[in-house]
Parts: structure tokens; C-alpha cells; sequence
């Protein structure tokens, strides 16, 4: 089942729901909190939404290491996707439990190839009972569907130590064990699909998030929208977004908003740019993408009133692809705008991209 199946299968179900039923944010989790039938013919959704996730971290990995020397906040880099049983609605939750073969806390929904967790031996489908002292609170089976358990994990995870191995407690038919991974420095982001027709797309410092809708319809070109939400983390955006006291949704096309996301939209376009470079994809699926992508939906998540217009982002793109050099990791000038005040002044960048 490839991409566009899987978020045309969510459409349709959203469609035949209740208006208030939300979307999860959570990977393959967001399929069961849909209230997706689990029977036999359902099952491949959850495995292709599997290989979504798996294509998502390994692309956010990719572009987290290769620039992990641009990035001042980092976290030890295990190649694991995790998801947990109390992100499932409770009327599938036993269901989910099965599938994906849940013998505690968290679950490994997918290991990035070539990772530490891959070198040390855990498996898809194993399950994490702690990591280091750490053990995890057991789920509670009458829990309202929540991905607070998720947060908490992946939150104390990041936080420890990049140099250092750290020990996993994990459980695997039946039988507890350990196993020793060798965690290497990244950017610190976690990366996730969210299922469902809409193009989303959105950083928050901790979290990049795009839309299974990218990888439909842009598969090629799907790293550039990744590479520039992690740009927002690492030029730290929201930090510095609501240190300005911006009003975000609908209000942030008005007034005084308006230039302060313009601004921060064009510095992620210039530092994405570096960020794919050193991961080794061209840069020019940037242009690529935004030619296609804004000219089709120049009312969507990328409006012209807070963000810039597609082709004045795609003369901003290409200056910045003329002005690489061969060195890398390359270093942009614009890195140094994370550590100082939003002015608003977007259009000193149209000028002078570095």
C-alpha cells in the first residue's frame, strides 16, 4: 500500500466520522485513533504506515547527523521509532496490542538500517521496558488515547548523555534482556508523520512534523520540506517567535505577526538548503518541489500572508544553492540568527541570502 493510498484511506474515514474526532500526531498510533476497522483487510494499513514512519525517521536521521556540527542542542541518536499501546482508542487497543506485539510500555515500531539499534540487535517489533535506570510506567488499558507516554519516553531519551553507550531493557517473546547501544550525536528533533489528506508541516524545537500527503504526491522531493522544518529547530524559531509574543493559527497572517513568520520562513529556506547539501541529497529538490508544490497550493499551510510567496522562496533557494561552495558540512551565515532578536526585517533577506 503505498503513501497516497494510506492518506486517501484516512481521508475517506475522517470524512465518515464525527467532526469532532482529531487527528493523532503520533505515527501508526494515528491509524487505531481514527477508530480504523482492525480486521484482516485493515492490517496492511498499519504495516504501511509503518514503512511511512520508517522512511521519515531514516530521512530525519540523515539530515539530523550530517549537520549535527550546525546544531548546539543534540541528543543521543539510537535509530529507534517508538510508539506505545495508550496511544491506540481503547475499542482497538487489544487489537494494536497483537498486531505490533506490545509486551509492556513501548514499543520499536521500526529501527533505522545502519543505527546503533540495529548494530546492537533490537528488532522491529521488540519491546522497551526502560532505558538506562530509567523503567517505564505500565500502560493503563482504560486510558483515554493519549501520546503524553510517548512524549515522557522520548523526552528522557533525548535528554541523555551522545557520548557514552546506555543500556536498553527490553522483553522479546516472553524473555527480558538487555542490550548495549553505542548512541552517535544528532540534531536533536524527533520526526513523525501525521496520516490524513492535508499538507502539514510544523517545528516546534522539539518536533518536526509533515504530513503523510508530502510523501504521496512529492516522493521525490519530500526531504526538502523536512530539511526546512528541522532548519526551523536548529535557527530555534519557536524560541525566538514567542519571545516576540506572535499570535499563531489564523491570526498569524495579521498585523504585526506577518513579519516575524516571514522572516523565520525565509531563514529555514536558506539554512535547508545546507542542511540537505551535507546530507547528501541536491539541493535543487528544493526549487523542484516549490515549483511544483506552490504554484498547486498557494492557499495552503505555506498562505502568503505569513509566509513568503512560492517564487520569491524559490530566488531565495537558488541564491543560496549558487553560494554552497564545495566545503562540507557548509555553514551558512544565517546559524548566527539563532541567537539574536527577530526584527521583522524579511526583506533584508530577499536581498542578501548569507
Amino acid at each position: 500500500m503505498t503513501a497516497r493510498m494510506i492518506h486517501n484511506r484516512v481521508a475517506d474515514i475522517r470524512r465518515r466520522k464525527s467532526a469532532g474526532l482529531r487527528l493523532a500526531l503520533i505515527s501508526a498510533a494515528a491509524i487505531a485513533l481514527l477508530g480504523i476497522s482492525t480486521a484482516a483487510d485493515e492490517l496492511p494499513l498499519f504495516e504501511a504506515m509503518r514503512a511511512v514512519d520508517t522512511e521519515m525517521a531514516g530521512i530525519g536521521q540523515r539530515l539530523a547527523l550530517s549537520n549535527v556540527s550546525l546544531c548546539d542542542r543534540q541528543e543521543p541518536g539510537l535509530g529507534l521509532v517508538l510508539h506505545t499501546p495508550d496511544q491506540y482508542s481503547r475499542d482497538v487497543r487489544d487489537a494494536a496490542i497483537r498486531h505490533f506485539r506490545f509486551e509492556g510500555p513501548v514499543g520499536v515500531e521500526a529501527i533505522i538500517p545502519g543505527s546503533a539499534a540495529a548494530a546492537a540487535g533490537v528488532r522491529v517489533d521488540d519491546t522497551l521496558l526502560g532505558v538506562e535506570q530509567k523503567r517505564f510506567d505500565p500502560a493503563d488499558p482504560e486510558a483515554e488515547a493519549s501520546t503524553a507516554a510517548l512524549t515522557s519516553v522520548t523526552r528522557w531519551i533525548m535528554a541523555l548523555p551522545t557520548n557514552r553507550p546506555m543500556v536498553l531493557h527490553m522483553r522479546r517473546n516472553g524473555t527480558d534482556q538487555e542490550r548495549i547501544l553505542a548512541p552517535i550525536a544528532i540534531c536533536r528533533s524527533r520526526f513523525e508523520v501525521v496520516p490524513g489528506p492535508e499538507f502539514v508541516a510544523r517545528a516546534d524545537g522539539e518536533i518536526v512534523q509533515i504530513g503523510s500527503r508530502f510523501f504521496a504526491d512529492y516522493p521525490e522531493w519530500v526531504a526538502a520540506p523536512i530539511a526546512h522544518e528541522l532548519a526551523h529547530n536548529i535557527l530555534r524559531h519557536r524560541e525566538r517567535l514567542e519571545r516576540k509574543g506572535v499570535n499563531y493559527g489564523l491570526l498569524s497572517g495579521i498585523g504585526r505577526n506577518v513579519r516575524y513568520f516571514r522572516q523565520t520562513e525565509i531563514e529555514a529556506d536558506i539554512l535547508s538548503v545546507s542542511l540537505l547539501a551535507n546530507a547528501g541529497f541536491d539541493p535543487k529538490i528544493a526549487v523542484l518541489f516549490w515549483r511544483a508544490f506552490g504554484p498547486a497550493h498557494s492557499a495552503s499551510i505555506f498562505r502568503s500572508r505569513s509566509h513568503p510567496a512560492w517564487k520569491e522562496r524559490v530566488a531565495i533557494i537558488e541564491r543560496a544553492i549558487d553560494e554552497l561552495g564545495p566545503a562540507r558540512p557548509h555553514r551558512p551565515a544565517i546559524l548566527a540568527a539563532r541567537n539574536r532578536v527577530l526584527d521583522g526585517n524579511w526583506r533584508a533577506l530577499l536581498k542578501e541570502s548569507h
